[in-house]
Formats: C-alpha cells, sequence, structure tokens
C-alpha cells in the first residue's frame, strides 16, 4: 500500500526498489490485484504486509500458497488494535462495534511501530546493510516524532474536538489526539435514512466543524449533512504516501477555524 511506500523507501534507501500492490487510488479493503501485479509479487524477494486490511485478509494465503520462496513480515506486530468502525473519546455511541480497524498508519504511535517493525524486516532479509537501515531508522524515528510534536501542538487545545468522515479512516489519529471520529459509512455500508438522521443530530450537537471525505467515495451523504450542519467538506488522502504532509494537512483543516 501506498502508505508503507514512505516508511519502507526511507529505511530501505538505494538498496531496494518498493512496489505497492493496491496502487494508488484503489481501495486496500476491496482491491483485486491484476495478474502483472500478481507477477511482480512472484518476483520479489519479500511481502512486507500492513496488518489487517481487506485487501490482504481476502489474499494473504493465495498470495503466501502461490510463492513459497516468498518471505513476509507483519509490520503490524506489537500494534494496539482499536476496536469499531467509529472512534470515541470518552463518549457513548450506538454504531456497530467489533471489527479491528487497520488504518494504523494514521498515528505517529502506530508509525514507529511499522517504521521499527520495516527496519526488523529490512535486516532480517539483508544482515549486510545493517548500519545503513539503521541509520535511515533513526532519522526517520526523529521525524515521526518532531511531526507528533507538531500535530499535539495543533490539536491539544482544540475547542471543538468532533469531526465527520465517510469512510471511518482516522481512528487511530483521533485516538491519539484525544479526538472523536463519527463515521457516515457503518460496515462498509452507505447509511440509511434514519442512521443519518441521528449522525446530524449527533454531529449538530458536537459542534462538528469539518467533514472529510476521501476520493474513492461517493460525496454525497457527505456534502448533504455539511450542508445540514454548516460543516466545511474537505478532501483528504489517508492513503497517500506522502504520509507526513497528510497527516499534517488533515490536523490543520481541523484546527482552520
Amino acid at each position: 500500500m501506498e502508505p508503507q511506500r514512505y516508511f519502507v523507501e526511507r529505511i530501505a534507501g538505494e538498496h531496494w526498489d518498493v512496489h505497492t500492490v493496491v496502487p494508488a487510488g484503489q481501495s486496500p479493503e476491496t482491491y483485486e490485484p491484476t495478474p502483472r501485479e500478481m507477477i511482480a509479487v512472484a518476483e520479489s524477494k519479500a511481502y512486507l504486509r500492513i496488518g489487517r486490511i481487506g485487501f490482504e485478509m481476502a489474499w494473504m494465503s493465495t498470495i503466501q500458497e502461490n510463492n513459497p520462496h516468498l518471505l513476509v513480515f507483519d509490520l503490524s506486530e506489537g500494534v494496539t488494535w482499536i476496536e469499531g468502525q467509529c472512534t470515541h473519546h470518552d463518549h457513548a455511541h450506538d454504531h456497530d462495534h467489533g471489527a479491528m480497524d487497520p488504518h494504523i498508519w494514521n498515528s505517529t504511535d502506530m508509525a514507529q511501530i511499522i517504521a521499527r517493525n520495516t527496519l526488523n524486516a529490512l535486516c532480517a532479509i539483508d544482515p549486510a546493510h545493517t548500519s545503513d537501515y539503521e541509520a535511515n531508522y533513526r532519522a526517520l524515528s526523529a521525524e515521526i516524532d518532531s511531526t507528533g510534536r507538531v500535530l499535539h501542538a495543533m490539536l491539544d487545545t482544540l475547542s471543538h474536538r468532533t469531526f465527520v468522515i465517510y469512510h471511518p479512516a482516522l481512528t487511530y489519529f483521533a485516538h491519539e489526539y484525544g479526538l472523536t471520529q463519527l463515521s457516515i459509512e457503518t460496515d462498509g455500508k452507505e447509511p440509511s435514512a434514519a442512521s443519518m438522521k441521528v449522525l446530524v443530530d449527533e454531529a449538530r450537537e458536537a459542534g462538528v466543524r469539518v467533514v472529510f471525505v476521501q476520493e474513492e467515495f461517493d460525496r454525497k451523504h457527505a456534502e448533504s449533512l455539511a450542508a445540514e450542519i454548516g460543516a466545511r467538506i474537505v478532501t483528504i488522502n489517508p492513503l497517500s504516501a506522502d504520509w507526513k504532509r497528510e497527516m499534517l494537512r488533515i490536523a490543520q483543516s481541523l484546527a482552520t477555524p
């Protein structure tokens, strides 16, 4: 996936070519790889999986069966998973919970775990260049830390701490910065009229100012809700390969009056 590229390329440096199986603009929840993508996997030395994203849950067993030579590393090892389609900070809500949110990279705490696991994987694959990988990892870890400090400075004193998003991809972001995420989509399904009414009432009560939309999803429900509560529509890309820029842009959107 493209968000992984940010971490892997920075640690791998010049020693590896990084290929993402799920291309930019495609949903990693539902993507079905083309024959060309499967050939690229077969020609690879290792596969660094992100954890529990839909694509991997559906295809990893097939990928491993067809490529017994492939070294597979799970970059989510050590992650504390968060359940549910919504994240609520000290807030009760009656949406269905239970599924683990897979979007772990949208958090600096989780990004540090991904980076550390990436380092371990690359050192296992290519121990001859361990010193290079460790130096690159230290630089990346410092960058993630500094990004986290900037995000806290922007978000810790917000008076309006709830936002709406169509597809709930910011669970870990909301959890880390004490925010509340309300999602329009529930369990991968479009909302009913009744659930939209509940969401509108809740968003209005919470003083929501921002409704996030993603390019790969329909905007009509988000635009309708935003118009009804007087909130701004902001298009984001939580699947961006430019992880730092996107994290800062999301935070800035929330911090802007």
